[in-house]
């Protein structure tokens, strides 16, 4: 070391630039820690994910009601559709609309 007292300078100040390096790069991280920590209270994504996850099970739980009254819905559209096209046809002069019935004018 007493050879080279140049070295022992040097290395104080790579110390130094190195403290300093820490410092800041802790101060960058304690920054980010504080903004990490709004946005968790801001957003709340536990909370939104837990109710999500409460909507999906309400949802599976229900489906079997949902897909009764679906099926429900259907067959009495397609009973009313039937029942329209039925009224058309009787009402109606031209045989192909009649199905099974000839039509007798010719």
């Amino acid at each position: 070391m007493f050879l080279y007292p140049c070295r022992s300078i040097k290395h104080k100040r790579s110390i130094t630039v190195f403290q300093k390096t820490l410092e800041t790069d802790f101060h960058r991280f304690m920054n980010f820690l504080g903004f990490a920590k709004s946005f968790l209270i801001r957003k709340n994504p536990l909370a939104s994910m837990s109710s999500g996850f409460v909507e999906i099970i309400k949802d599976f739980l229900t489906m079997k009601k949902k897909l009764k009254l679906s099926q429900y819905r259907l067959h009495y559209h397609n009973d009313q559709l039937r029942k329209m096209e039925s009224l058309i046809a009787e009402n109606n002069e031209h045989a192909f609309l009649k199905g099974k019935k000839i039509n007798e004018v010719r």
